[in-house]
């Protein structure tokens, strides 16, 4: 699932297993790989129509078999993906190509902490996939459909995976503190209200095993609280609001407080000292969408396999997701039209999530035996396929802005990271706020 949110996903990626040994994928992209593929699929190539994607990571389409599958039912059609290990490294080329009108391939990858700036910016550039032959809005979930429309109507792009999110947890730390371990139970903890997860993380500390913390780090938390809010950082209008929404100052001072009393962890997620932590056990709280647990397989030692259950988080929330569009000055617009309607419908994204563990952003799919039934070697049992849908049903539609990830990373490197380090909230959110205003005016 192409997951990365912004700045929580500056390095990421990573495999687990979803069902009987199937490669679970950090969704919003596995950051490994070559920076650029031959795009090779099958076939020669010779006297077809060769079809070109950029994308970012890996979003599992060549792995699951669907571009075999495509060029079977299709003839005369050869796929050929052009991969950039990091999206980091990939937007700002994409964006350079949409400024020169130039370099473009048939179809681009968008991941969802760009997109709001791509359709705000770019939309131009691109075809309006709404007038698509075959192309039904009603088959995505309401808030990814809206996620790629402009305010005059046109919608830029179609959406892959997305990343419902549910809190996981190490049930032998939480027994040991005393907590309940019944998936259900744990989830009547924190029910509607982060303050009651905050008050769950001191009840935890209070008898918990020597040298773990309650959950993994402050950004985590934070970016979990603010996930679920409808608005966070601008409003509908695009007016940056930060540091005037209550609801960030909220987030900020309730992820201050867990900080202060030393229920997170002095690390920053995905780097190599947090990853470390993982196989140590030394946390028993994360939030996670579906991608997050490969990264705990990824990183956690071969026993800790069945330790870890999945609760529904104290609100829905998305973290990550991407999305295929198609510019106007492709060579081969009708083909690339008519690629990416077949890859982001139902039955693809099932087979992807079967066989990757992109989590499927159409709700049609929610009640297919390959979600319901999903499991993962970390969880056990955990109905994780139910779990993520519900989460993804009923997560916001949130207003998401061009500098979203500027603002996130602020708030927690440069702001609530600080806290764990001896620094008061007030300290930490006057240092935030200046930093993001700096890189804001750049």
């Amino acid at each position: 699932m192409r997951a990365r949110t912004g700045t929580a996903r500056r390095a990421v990626v990573l495999a687990a297993v979803v069902s009987l040994g199937a490669g679970l994928l950090a969704g919003c992209a596995d950051d490994g790989g070559d920076d650029a593929s031959d795009g090779s699929s099958s076939g020669s190539g010779k006297g077809k129509t060769t079809i070109t994607l950029g994308l970012f990571g890996t979003f599992g389409f060549k792995e699951a078999g669907l571009y075999t599958e495509y060029e079977k039912l299709h003839p005369n059609i050869k796929i050929a993906e052009n991969v950039t290990e990091r999206n980091e490294n990939y937007y700002p080329a994409l964006v350079n190509h949409l400024t020169t009108n130039s370099g473009l391939m048939d179809v681009q990858a968008i991941e969802v902490g760009n997109i709001a700036e791509v359709v705000a910016t770019q939309a131009d550039k691109f075809v309006d996939v709404s007038k698509i032959s075959g192309v039904d809005k009603s088959k995505w979930l309401d808030w990814k459909w809206a996620q790629a429309t402009t305010k005059d109507g046109a919608t830029i792009g179609l959406g892959t995976d997305v990343g419902p999110m549910a809190i996981c947890y190490r049930k032998d730390l939480y027994q040991a503190a005393g907590l309940p371990t019944d998936r259900a139970e744990v989830a009547k903890l924190w029910t509607g209200d982060w303050n009651k997860f905050v008050e769950a993380g001191e009840q935890y500390k209070k008898k918990a095993k020597a040298g773990t913390f309650f959950m993994d780090s402050p950004g985590g938390l934070l970016n979990a609280i603010l996930g679920s809010e409808k608005e966070k950082f601008y409003d509908s209008s695009g007016n940056i609001i930060y540091k005037s929404n209550p609801a960030v100052k909220t987030a900020f001072d309730l992820t201050a407080k867990a900080a202060e009393e030393g229920l997170v962890q002095s690390q920053t997620q995905f780097q190599p000292t947090w990853e470390q932590t993982i196989a140590n056990s030394k946390f028993a709280t994360i939030a996670c969408p579906p991608w997050m647990l490969g990264t705990i397989k990824g990183k956690a030692k071969p026993e800790d396999a069945g330790k870890w259950d999945v609760a529904t988080a104290p609100k829905s929330a998305n973290w990550g997701g991407s999305f295929l569009a198609v510019p106007k000055s492709g060579k081969h617009v009708k083909e690339a039209e008519e690629l990416i309607t077949w890859l982001t419908a139902p039955e693809q994204q099932t087979k992807l999530f079967k066989v990757q563990g992109n989590f499927p952003s159409a709700p049609s799919t929610y009640t297919s035996a390959e979600v319901t039934g999903a499991k993962n070697e970390m969880t056990g049992d955990s109905p994780i396929g139910t779990i993520f849908a519900e989460a993804a049903k009923t997560a916001p539609v949130q207003v998401i802005g061009p500098k979203d990830q500027i603002i996130q990373q602020g708030l927690s490197d440069n702001g609530v990271f600080l806290v764990t380090k001896g620094k008061s909230a007030k300290e930490a959110w006057e240092t935030a706020t200046k930093t993001i205003d700096n890189n804001l005016d750049k």
